[in-house]
């Protein structure tokens, strides 16, 4: 057996850094600021070779050395052995990280929209060119739950994934449920305290979470499942008159991203949903995210912690970084991410739950028998009904008292369910928008 050739201990892995944003501007602080612990944790010295930005005079930051800043990504990354893509976006991030991969440079990327949409292009592009990529920053911030579904639970066969994964609902969620805000207020004190952006669609519509559902679903069934494959509902519906509801039945609503392994196939979807409180994740407040797998071997295992900001999610950066670094000193390679699983994601028909469904009617006699006749005659099974009045809610046209009807099911198929909140919508005893969430059963998994 021939011996490896000797590496140069002293020779610096080459970094380069594309964006300089507020997650790139921290990760370039950590590999400044740190420089002399990385080196001693990886063996090699670390050197940042270069900074791409779209327009230099914009970075303020006074531990960026002005000489690294280019606007030549392209340059930039055929130039490096390590290249950390912080721009976001599907391009020019796709092509750059190709473009590095084909020039033998491993990547380091915390961006969960390309990884959703062409993560598996990538994923085969760094096996075929023997480099590897590393993406623990993607979903969570600081959370180490990529690695343990990609190395750590890869011996065993996980069933189901549930989490709270976007910090900008949770904390809407949580500031309705603790100071009884609606939906518009909540969501202007989230901007207002930075926790939401000034456009908000990605978050509060669901899409930041589907993005973060698909690359877990990807990893933990061994499958290729994309963005497109995950049906999204978000929080904009949710109103302090559901929160109050939760709360009166010790429940709290949260914005689940949910991945299951069904009898049906691979089911990966968004939605808001009633937890119990007694349930660990619905002790997630404020900004966090918390992540609940459950394996066969395993059983349950819960990942918490700080889901987005700058620093938390440069210390995921800087962990790959390390870990790749490391590699990279001792010729060697990290895991590939396998993709072998013939299973077919499971038809929306095939989703099953049990609904909280609330409507307003006008308080007369007849109604609800009406509606329960819908109900029975789609087969869908009611376990509760619950009834109060709302006195300063009209219908125009309609003189007498407006009550919120709460009807809450058995298990039943989402798709009947829907047809019979449409059919009962449609009577004239009914106002407004109906509301319906799921209620979360971790044993229904």
């Amino acid at each position: 057996m021939s011996a490896k050739p000797e590496v140069e201990s002293d020779k610096p892995i080459r970094i380069a850094l594309l964006g300089a944003g507020t997650v790139g501007s921290q990760t370039a602080r950590l590999l400044v600021e740190e420089c002399d612990d990385l080196a001693s944790r990886v063996g090699r010295p670390l050197e940042l070779v270069g900074i791409a930005v779209l327009d230099p005079s914009k970075v303020t930051a006074d531990w960026i050395d002005r000489s690294l800043l280019t606007t030549d990504s392209e340059g930039l990354v055929t130039r490096a052995d390590i290249v950390i893509e912080l721009i976001g976006g599907i391009e020019p991030a796709r092509t750059l990280l190709l473009k590095a991969i084909e020039s033998g440079a491993s990547v380091v990327t915390a961006n969960k929209a390309l990884l959703a949409q062409h993560g598996p292009e990538l994923y085969r592009a760094a096996q075929d060119h023997g480099v590897d990529i590393y993406f623990e920053a993607a979903v969570g911030g600081a959370i180490p739950i990529v690695r343990p579904l990609r190395e750590s639970l890869v011996g065993d066969r996980i069933t189901s994934l549930v989490g709270i994964v976007n910090g900008t609902t949770n904390y809407i969620l949580d500031e309705m449920t603790t100071k009884g805000l609606q939906f518009e207020e909540a969501l202007s004190d989230a901007q207002a305290k930075g926790f939401a952006e000034a456009d908000p669609t990605a978050d509060v519509d669901g899409l930041d979470a589907a993005a973060k559902a698909a690359i877990m679903a990807t990893l933990a069934f061994h499958r290729d499942v994309r963005m497109d494959d995950v049906p999204v509902e978000g929080i904009r519906s949710i109103t302090a008159d559901d929160i109050a509801a939760a709360k009166a039945e010790r429940r709290v609503i949260k914005l689940l991203a949910v991945a299951e392994r069904t009898d049906q196939g691979i089911s990966a979807r968004v939605y808001p949903a009633l937890i119990p409180d007694t349930h660990p994740l619905a002790s997630v407040r404020d900004s966090f995210n918390a992540v609940f797998v459950t394996a066969e071997a395993a059983d349950d295992l819960m990942f918490y912690g700080r889901g987005a900001g700058g620093a938390p999610t440069a210390s995921a950066v800087v962990g790959d970084v390390v870990t790749e670094a490391r590699h990279i000193a001792q010729q060697g390679m990290g895991p590939i991410i396998p993709m072998y699983a013939r299973i077919p994601m499971a038809p929306l028909e095939a989703s099953r739950a049990a609904f909280a469904v609330r409507f307003l009617i006008h308080d007369k006699p007849g109604v609800l028998a009406a509606i329960a006749q819908v109900f029975s005659r789609e087969g869908i099974s009611i376990n509760g009904v619950n009834q109060d009045i709302k006195p300063t809610m009209h219908d125009p046209g309609y003189s007498g008292e407006i009550q919120q009807l709460r009807v809450v099911t058995h298990l039943c198929d989402e798709v009947t369910l829907r047809r019979v909140v449409k059919q009962v919508s449609t009577f004239d005893s009914v106002t407004g928008q109906a509301s319906v969430l799921r209620v979360f059963d971790q044993d229904a998994l």
